[in-house]
């Protein structure tokens, strides 16, 4: 850690609690990620956020490539000199919110794989985007919060469980591989972290997953109402309509959007 505090010194870096920085300072965490991500000597990596360049560094030293998105501009000479000797490792300073598919599959080569630091505030919308988008990554490997972590893997009737976790689960498998204690950031979170993995697959590439999508949406729009009201209201359809086509699908008229697993929600969809 003293060695950061030093290059971060040395360049008079601020932290911006805009951006929700917290840097990894623990070597072996650092390698333990690589290990989770499961990068090889042929990866491309796209990460977000680089922070300080101590993650980025240790993916580069395996990663055929590792091209990283920094939205604050002040980190740029402590980057400068945490990557140095990293020829493979390339630091665009923009909002990774604001660049198009287009972009990451023309640095990427169009296969690669996400790894980030996230802050609790860019959590979502970032896996969400990733998840979404067309050129989706192989795998997605992101250090949370861990009561974002229990989110991202709870199971369906569990008070963590929500759209974000039906929403992953229909395009890959996410575990927690590890639990991270608040005391190896700098400077020092006020919670525990754990680092994600959610390895990419084609399950259900030959359903309509549009309709999931919005399905998922609507299940947990208003969770105190039952399915076929937010249903109903949702997809602009009859409440009658709404409840055949939940019993059809051989749910109770009542029951709760939360309590449907993903391959649930795939069923249902082929009834509304």
């Amino acid at each position: 850690m003293s060695e950061i505090k030093e290059v971060l010194a040395k360049n008079a870096f601020k932290f911006n609690k805009r951006y929700g920085q917290n840097f990894i300072t623990d070597t072996n965490l650092l390698a333990a990620i690589v290990t989770d991500a499961g990068i090889t000597d042929g990866d491309t990596v796209l990460e977000i956020g680089p922070g300080a360049g101590t993650l980025t560094a240790e993916l580069a030293k395996t990663a055929k490539k590792v091209v990283a998105y920094e939205i604050d501009e002040n980190l740029r000479p402590v980057l400068k000199e945490t990557l140095a000797g990293f020829s493979n490792a390339e630091v665009i300073f923009k909002d990774a919110g604001k660049v198009t598919d287009g972009e990451i599959a023309e640095k990427t080569g169009g296969k690669y794989k996400l790894v980030a630091n996230l802050p609790y505030y860019i959590t979502t919308p970032v896996i969400m985007r990733f998840i979404e988008c067309d050129n989706k990554p192989e795998s997605i490997t992101v250090m949370v919060q861990k009561e974002v972590g229990d989110r991202l893997v709870a199971k369906a009737g569990s008070a963590e469980y929500g759209a974000i976790t039906a929403a992953v689960a229909l395009e890959g498998e996410a575990k927690i591989t590890r639990i991270v204690n608040r005391k190896m950031f700098y400077p020092v979170p006020n919670v525990d972290s754990c680092v994600v993995t959610v390895t990419m697959n084609d399950r259900y590439a030959g359903e309509d997953k549009a309709k999931i999508k919005k399905l998922i949406r609507a299940a947990f729009a208003m969770r105190r109402k039952t399915l076929v009201n937010n249903i109903a209201s949702f997809f602009g359809i009859s409440k009658e309509s709404a409840a055949n086509a939940v019993v059809s699908a051989g749910f109770s008229s009542s029951v709760r959007g939360e309590v449907l697993s993903v391959d649930d929600f795939v069923k249902l969809s082929k009834f509304i």
